[in-house]
């Protein structure tokens, strides 16, 4: 190489270093990957999957796909699966998931398609200690949940991420999947020796990530994670997993990913052209949370940051990627090289394959077949370059890009709009010619009221029948003494029962004062006999997911009442950092203190909740 580019030697050696610094660290982190170990299962594990977990699967469309992932999810014996899904889907999922297991599997609906919305309403409606949310077509090994909740022994631990393979749709694999697969293995070869490295990760995959419950039932995160905002004004809906590993770091949970045969998931990708508009979702997502991550919140720095210099290197990485080939061109036009041009062209191709290819090993090792695919890897490469500039210029598009009825722009929703409102009016002057057309069909008339009344009969029976079905969800499975939630729903009810108390006191102090006696029944009402004020809500082991939103209503309603809440205020000063608020965590769950120090709860004039 020295001999070809001895003629710009000032413009090639810049290039060389930067090369030398591109593959050094690449050496670093795959040393680090070979020296990854994952966390291994206890004997007598702390959770247990049958009583601790439960899966929410977020979905729309899910089709005879999610079948073969859930019967995987099934093998690993979770307490409950939960599908959420829009309105207007709900039968076509709930004849799909009867299919599989009508008894551990139930379909909940939200209004319109949503995802951040449809995970909230799993996570309202999850009674177990750990959740784990998963894509509708990720499929798990038999052993998945056994190693995920491995690393939940560590009472710290907030978040914890699985590899990813890529699962064919076909018979063989498109170029796209065969792109998506080498993709997935350098983001392994990453994640990996990040959290080997220091403990961190950029993103915690949301094909198959599992959380502590006591943290996403916050009513602080449930409020930051459905108001997400770019700019201020650009909703986000993409980039959930983003915006939960953020959420890790900065209130002091630790995450860890799982690398590992044992817990590593098979998963569709788009095989076809569709490919590109994921990827370009996921590097907006990048550019946002990166800088988030960076700029705005800066806990990384402190935390992670080996994680953190991967985050900066990335954003560098599109000019370092492009200045070698666009150099390279311009003085082989130019005419400055004093070999021919092909012989410039051809060496300094060949050099970038062999790149690639060592870049690519663990790949080939498991799948040679896909050799002849390198050089459409290295065109993807440049390519992708190109695309994250694009995507940085182009933030303010959020978009979901592969999903129809999802994120639609402000015309598109004006435009739906006015056709509703068409519809209607249509249907309103059908409505009066039909009348019309029957004032004198009185026995018709008639017959329809009766069918009607007849079918709103049923209807109420039928309700009542599937609330009669759905009770066995929150109660079974349940063990009574397991770790963290009946301690943290009564942290949770510390301020309002002591609000109580103080209430009841001044009743009775005015009625001393007054020496005014209950006479009537609506007194009697406000303090029973036994001196407790039925209004509030009693809170009893065998519900605790009433008590929870008992709470978290009260909690929401005071915290804006005061309009100056802001990102991460409601779980303790600044001043006080992300341990504190852990070791509050911790020590209402019930988990211990170890590795945080001690804290006073009094010092947050709020409290937790």
């Amino acid at each position: 190489m020295l001999y070809l580019t001895k003629d710009m030697l000032p413009v090639f050696v810049p290039l060389g270093v930067v090369g030398f610094y591109r593959y050094l660290w690449f050496v670093i982190k795959l040393l680090a990957y070979f020296f990854y170990r994952p966390m291994m299962p206890k004997e007598n594990p702390t959770y247990k999957a049958e009583y601790d977990v439960t899966i929410i699967v977020p979905t729309i469309d899910a089709g005879e796909e999610f079948k073969e992932a859930a019967h995987s999810w099934l093998v690993n014996n979770p307490k409950e699966i939960i599908i959420i899904t829009e309105t207007k889907m709900r039968e076509p999922l709930q004849e799909l998931a009867n299919s599989v297991d009508p008894t551990r599997i139930r379909v909940l609906t939200v209004p319109k398609a949503n995802k951040r919305l449809q995970m909230v309403e799993g996570i309202r409606n999850t009674t177990s200690e750990i959740i784990v949310f998963a894509d509708d077509d990720a499929i798990w090994p038999p052993t998945c949940l056994e190693y995920i909740l491995a690393c939940f022994e560590d009472p710290n631990m907030g978040g914890v991420g699985t590899s990813q393979t890529v699962k064919s749709v076909g018979r063989f694999q498109t170029v796209w999947e065969v792109l998506a697969g080498f993709r997935l293995t350098i983001r392994n070869i990453e994640i990996a020796a990040s959290t080997h490295i220091d403990g961190g990760v950029c993103c915690l995959s949301g094909r198959t990530a599992a959380y502590r419950t006591c943290i996403l039932q916050d009513p602080q995160f449930q409020y930051e994670f459905t108001h997400d905002f770019w700019l201020g004004k650009y909703p986000l809906n993409s980039g959930d997993d983003k915006f939960l590993t953020r959420w890790m770091v900065f209130h002091g949970w630790n995450t860890y990913v799982q690398i590992c045969k044992e817990a590593e998931l098979l998963s569709t990708f788009k095989n076809n052209w569709r490919f590109v508009k994921q990827v370009l979702r996921w590097t907006r997502n990048t550019w946002r949370s990166d800088f988030r991550s960076l700029f705005m919140e800066r806990r990384i720095w402190s935390r992670h940051p080996y994680v953190a210099f991967t985050m900066v290197d990335k954003i560098f990485n599109p000019i370092t990627l492009l200045s070698g080939p666009i150099s390279v061109l311009v003085m082989a036009c130019e005419g400055k090289f004093h070999l021919p041009v092909w012989d410039i062209v051809i060496s300094y191709v060949v050099w970038l394959m062999m790149t690639r290819i060592v870049k690519l090993l663990p790949h080939l090792f498991k799948r040679p077949q896909d050799l002849i695919w390198v050089p459409a890897f290295l065109i993807f490469g440049y390519y992708f370059a190109i695309m994250k500039i694009y995507a940085l210029f182009t933030l303010h598009e959020v978009g979901w890009g592969t999903r129809a009825g999802i994120d639609q722009t402000p015309a598109e929703l004006a435009q739906e709009k006015e056709k509703l409102a068409l519809e209607q009016q249509q249907g309103q002057a059908e409505k009066r010619s039909y009348d019309a057309n029957n004032t004198n069909n009185n026995a018709a008339t008639q017959a329809a009221l009766a069918a009607a009344a007849a079918a709103a009969t049923h209807y109420e029976q039928q309700q009542q029948q599937d609330q009669g079905l759905r009770a066995p969800y929150g109660s079974a499975n349940h063990r009574p003494e397991s770790p963290g939630s009946a301690d943290l729903i009564q942290h949770f009810s510390r301020q309002q029962e002591q609000l109580r108390q103080q209430q009841q006191q001044q009743k009775q102090k005015q009625q001393q004062q007054s020496g005014r006696r209950l006479t009537n029944v609506d007194e009697m009402h406000e303090i029973d006999v036994d001196g407790e004020d039925p209004d509030v809500y009693e809170y009893s082991q065998d519900d605790e997911l009433a008590q929870y939103f008992a709470q978290s209503d009260a909690a929401l309603a005071d915290m804006y009442a005061t309009n100056d809440a802001s990102y991460g205020q409601y779980y303790e000063d600044d001043d006080s950092g992300p341990a504190s608020y852990a070791n509050r965590m911790s020590t209402a769950s019930g988990y211990g203190t170890q590795g945080r120090s001690n804290n006073n709860n009094n010092n947050n004039p709020r409290g937790y909740m």
